[in-house]
């Protein structure tokens, strides 16, 4: 059966048109009883929706879509939708750093931003130490151009060092924990669809942590005078900590596209611990470059990169 053509409604709706929170209404109850208990587990645990608009933006097709995503990664590998790199996220970099060098590309370390060059309007160079580097086009983050981003809020963030798995995981070596506003009574109007917490945990089986200690990190989007006490029903979660380390810092985004004066700045990084929409933000900078979407047939990947 194509998901394309999956109908649901015995009037002939279809889940391309069907609103996600007709189904939950409806049609879902003929598989899950109860199913609006469930609706916060499958909209935000699984397919990873930030607000609760998606119940009325999303088509249950796009759900459904989003749920075969889950379950497809969650059999690659049978434990877990999710890939975390051994040693941790600054193998990323190093990575791109290779594959840079391999194409001619130079990848610089400790080098002090100085400003950029303009001409015209666009960039054409970025000053180091009185030493400039010309280009065509600059990608980066908000904090090279604070005159080219606006605030969008505040994230607050918890680092915590354990030493034990986090309780109630079945001793877990690592796992990613989200609990959805509904089930935490963190609903304060504007600001309802961002707030949910976030806990992600990692350990020395990932190679960031010494033998039997654990790094959990806890997020959420500020909403109150007191960053620190919005992770509460996260953090109570870990059980005993080492250490916890806290820390709120604001969230920007660029004002334009960056085609106009050829610099493309990403969005800060948000409460989410699982990078989806940092993903989103890669392929949305991509598609300001280059002008077109990245296409992913173009991939090449080996059947024994594992």
């Amino acid at each position: 059966m194509s998901m394309d053509t999956l109908t649901i409604s015995s009037k002939g709706t279809t889940t391309t048109t069907l609103a996600m929170r007709s189904f939950y209404l409806g049609p879902i109850d003929l598989f899950i009883p109860g199913a609006s208990y469930h609706a916060d587990f499958i909209g935000h645990a699984i397919c990873l929706h930030q607000s609760e608009d998606y119940k009325t933006k999303c088509s249950a097709l796009d759900c459904i879509k989003r749920m075969q995503l889950y379950s497809n990664s969650l059999m690659r590998y049978g434990k877990s939708p999710y890939l975390y790199p051994l040693y941790g996220l600054g193998e990323l970099p190093q990575g791109f750093a290779r594959l840079s060098a391999v194409y001619g590309g130079t990848y610089m370390l400790n080098k002090p931003f100085d400003g950029f060059v303009m001409e015209n309007g666009k960039v054409v160079g970025v000053k180091s130490e009185g030493e400039v580097a010309r280009c065509k086009q600059v990608i980066c983050d908000p904090s090279y151009a604070p005159d080219l981003v606006r605030k969008v809020g505040r994230v607050v963030r918890a680092i915590c060092i354990l030493d034990h798995p986090i309780p109630n995981t079945a001793d877990a070596l690592s796992c990613q924990i989200i609990l959805p506003q509904n089930q935490i009574g963190r609903k304060h109007g504007i600001c309802a669809f961002r707030s949910h917490i976030y806990i992600s945990c990692v350990s020395f089986d990932h190679k960031v942590a010494a033998e039997r200690f654990f790094i959990a990190m806890v997020a959420t989007i500020v909403e109150t005078d007191n960053p620190p006490r919005e992770l509460a029903a996260g953090i109570r979660l870990l059980g005993p900590m080492k250490e916890c380390f806290v820390k709120d810092s604001d969230l920007y985004e660029p004002i334009g596209s960056g085609t106009d004066n050829q610099i493309f700045i990403s969005s800060s990084y948000d409460a989410t611990t699982h990078f989806e929409s940092t993903c989103d933000d890669v392929l949305n900078i991509y598609e300001r470059l280059m002008g077109e979407k990245f296409d992913f047939s173009k991939v090449k990947a080996r059947l024994d990169d594992e």
